[in-house]
């Protein structure tokens, strides 16, 4: 790929953000105005709700234990009642499942257990009547071991084998790697292969995640053209855009060379962002727009130096949004609260794309088991969540109230609004999931030391008093019994089901539902935000531009009086004479602002 022009940013939005970009900053350097479409701020993607969806752990259908498209298109009413914009659906595509469908065989076939293309096509169709978008995901990285294209390059094909990065070892006999990367998963980024004509030990293969998810060699063009090509066979089926996996990789440094100790999550790194990865973003932007309507992606991008990166990937002709990953990690806390929305604002401000919020996604630790931990507000994270589960008890009842006041701040800032499944029911991360159960690669490529995702993912609670909580129907087709969950559910989530918080205005079902469709009529079409004055440092307030409804959130444990006056629209603990708890977050009214 020919190298990219860096085309530089200054402050242009479609609604102007709080604080003003500095002008000094980097991202700055030497660039040219971005050109903003008129009509950009009128797109959907700016202001939606969206609901993401691990189809295995959402609803299952057919009795299996498994979620499925069936049992996602079943429930699709809760989700409209719910009252999000679009559903995202993590990968559904034929895999071995060896990193919970990040390693695609085919990317145009669903996998067995999930259904048939038919069965997506007709979720994309009702989704659509009930007024809700449909996002993919998809994983342009890397493919599965078991994809045709690796299976072919394993045995001999060289056509095959430059659609992926082998390289000879290092070494007299080649047995070392040819460079020192690491995988993402831990333990090193190459596998040794064996020469299927001698039986002899043969090149390596570069995988920057887990061993049977080999990377693609984006130098060649029949990569580009295949993916474009996988792109176009969902948008003509009504897809109406994707999540992009990795969209910092993709592009390796020419000649692959060493990392030479340089960190991927805070160095520059040859196997992360490197400038030609903006090629393919135009033409996947291209091809996007040639729709219409124009389909639309969000990026999972973690480049190291992101103040000064992330602004090249949200460029007018590039991805839509990236999503906003500060949230998953920050302290419960205001000082560090205001930091996060205050740096993602005036990113905002330098690319014209809306702010993706996200308070929880399938890669990290539930909210409301964060959120009962110690807090670091000196360091502004909660970086080390897992590693302390041994040694500190969490507090779910302290976490649920602090998870029900986050959401009541994300959902008044400007931007897209995502939430992960089980949210709105203020599920807690599962910690105690047996290791015979688990099957994320992080646990077992770490030696069980890092416990890994599986607990974030275990499936939904819909009815009923005990596991499977009708997450699965008492029957398979054939009339013998269900199978058990993929991942075990805790017995004390009968009080936590979608059916139990049905109906009680106090549960956390019902602050979600009050809340979406409060942000639909107020704030989702409001204009710019800005902080207002608090008697706290532990409360944050702010109001946006063209309502009256303002929000205020308590970080503290101490109470504090709202504004005098205003009427309380939605809150996530009760409010008593105008006095806001700690812990607690509130929507509410004020006539003379």
């Amino acid at each position: 790929m020919a190298p990219v022009t860096q085309r530089p940013l200054e402050p242009r939005s479609t609604d102007a953000r709080t604080p003003e970009p500095d002008p000094a900053d980097p991202a700055l350097d030497g660039v040219a105005p971005l050109d903003v479409p008129a009509d950009a701020g009128r797109a959907w993607w700016r202001t939606a709700v969206v609901y993401q969806v691990v189809l295995r752990s959402f609803a299952d259908g057919d009795g299996d234990g498994v979620g499925d498209v069936a049992g996602l298109r079943s429930r699709l009413p809760h989700l409209r009642d719910l009252g999000v914009d679009a559903v995202w659906v993590n990968p559904w595509y034929a895999s071995p499942m060896v990193d919970a469908g990040y390693d695609v065989a085919d990317y145009r076939r669903l996998d067995p257990r999930y259904g048939s293309l038919e069965d997506a096509e007709a979720l994309v169709r009702e989704a659509h009547a009930l007024g809700m978008r449909v996002l993919l995901d998809v994983v342009p990285n890397h493919t599965s071991d078991q994809h045709a294209w690796f299976r072919a390059a394993l045995a001999g094909d060289e056509t095959a084998r430059a659609r992926y990065l082998f390289r000879p070892g290092r070494g007299a006999d080649g047995a070392e790697p040819p460079n020192d990367w690491e995988s993402c998963f831990r333990g090193p980024a190459w596998t040794r292969t064996t020469d299927p004509a001698t039986g002899e030990p043969g090149d390596w293969y570069l995988h920057m995640f887990a061993p049977e998810q080999p990377d693609l060699d984006w130098s060649n063009r029949e990569v580009a053209d295949e993916m474009l090509d996988v792109l176009r066979f969902w948008f003509d089926r009504g897809v109406d855009g994707f999540r992009v996996d990795v969209a910092h990789g993709l592009v390796k440094a020419p000649g692959l060379p060493d990392a030479a100790g340089r960190d991927r999550r805070t160095e520059e790194h040859p196997g992360w962002d490197q400038d030609e990865v903006h090629d393919v973003w135009r033409e996947w932007r291209a091809l996007a727009d040639s729709y219409d309507p124009p389909r639309v992606f969000v990026a999972e991008a973690w480049p190291a130096r992101r103040a000064e990166r992330l602004p090249l990937y949200l460029r007018p002709d590039e991805l839509h949004t990236a999503f906003e990953f500060e949230p998953l990690h920050v302290a419960f806390r205001a000082r560090p609260w205001r930091d996060v929305v205050d740096r993602s604002l005036a990113m905002a401000e330098l690319t014209g794309a809306p702010c993706a919020w996200v308070l929880t996604n399938h890669d990290v630790v539930r909210q409301a088991t964060r959120y009962a931990r110690t807090q670091f507000p000196e360091k502004g994270t909660n970086e080390t969540e897992r590693a302390r589960w041994p040694t500190e008890v969490p507090d779910l009842d302290l976490g649920r109230r602090r998870a029900r006041a986050a959401v009541v701040l994300t959902a008044a800032l400007p931007g897209v609004l995502y939430v992960y499944l089980g949210e709105e029911l203020g599920l807690e991360e599962v910690e105690d999931v047996p290791a015979e159960r688990r099957s994320d690669p992080i646990f077992w490529r770490s030696g069980g030391t890092d416990p890994g995702r599986d607990g974030s993912r275990v499936p939904l609670p819909w009815s009923g008093d005990a596991p499977p909580f009708g997450f699965s129907p008492p029957t398979r087709a054939d009339g013998s019994p269900a199978a058990e969950p993929h991942l075990p559910q805790p017995a004390g989530w009968a009080a936590l089901t979608a059916a139990a918080q049905d109906g009680d205005p106090t549960s956390t079902l019902s602050l979600y539902r009050r809340l979406l469709a409060l942000r639909r009529e107020h704030l989702a079409p409001a204009g710019p935000m800005r902080w207002l004055p608090t008697p706290s440092p532990d409360v944050l307030a702010l109001a946006r531009e063209g309502t009256d409804v303002q929000c205020w959130v308590n970080l503290g444990a101490e109470p504090v009086a709202l504004p005098a006056g205003a009427r309380v629209l939605v809150a996530s603990a009760q409010v008593d004479g105008g006095v806001l708890p700690g812990d607690a977050g509130a929507w509410v009214q004020v006539a003379d602002r």
